[in-house]
């Protein structure tokens, strides 16, 4: 099995959580960055990421993508964001054939768990096999992370 692990990450929570999905995966590893970032002001961010949410927006990805059909399961990893995933996740989604992958969602919130981000993803994936994937808190444990992902492979 080819482990991908794919992630957006705002303040480096969900990025330390992908590259240790990565390690104990043995998964490779791409960062989903855009052309323009969120600002540096959570609440200027917040409400910049609030608008892009409800227009449904894709900003524009500048990080490489053409190796991702290569892999068969992919981890997709973003930090929970007004209920649901950041906005290049879903640009990503919509920017990448998914088809007859196996898609493990994970994200990091503030106790909020996954909100309604797997149905969104079982909206854009609809030819992808979705796992009920892992959503923890920025503190998590590594032992338990790996027992999580045991479980789900």
């Amino acid at each position: 099995m080819k482990i991908l692990v794919v992630y957006y990450s705002y303040s480096g929570i969900t990025k330390r959580l992908a590259e240790d999905i990565a390690l104990i995966t043995n998964g490779d590893l791409i960062e989903i960055k855009i052309d323009k970032p969120y600002s540096f002001s959570y609440n200027t961010a917040v409400k910049e990421v609030r608008e892009q949410i409800e227009k449904q927006y894709c900003p524009k990805i500048i990080s490489d993508l053409e190796n991702v059909n290569n892999y068969d399961t992919i981890f997709i990893g973003s930090p929970n964001w007004l209920k649901t995933f950041a906005p290049p996740i879903l640009s990503f989604l919509k920017e990448v054939d998914l088809s007859n992958k196996t898609i493990i969602p994970f994200c990091t919130h503030g106790g909020g768990g996954f909100g309604r981000m797997l149905d969104d993803y079982k909206k854009e994936c609809k030819n992808s096999i979705i796992k009920n994937g892992i959503a923890l808190k920025g503190n998590y444990n590594f032992e338990e992370l790996k027992s999580s992902i045991q479980n789900i492979l």
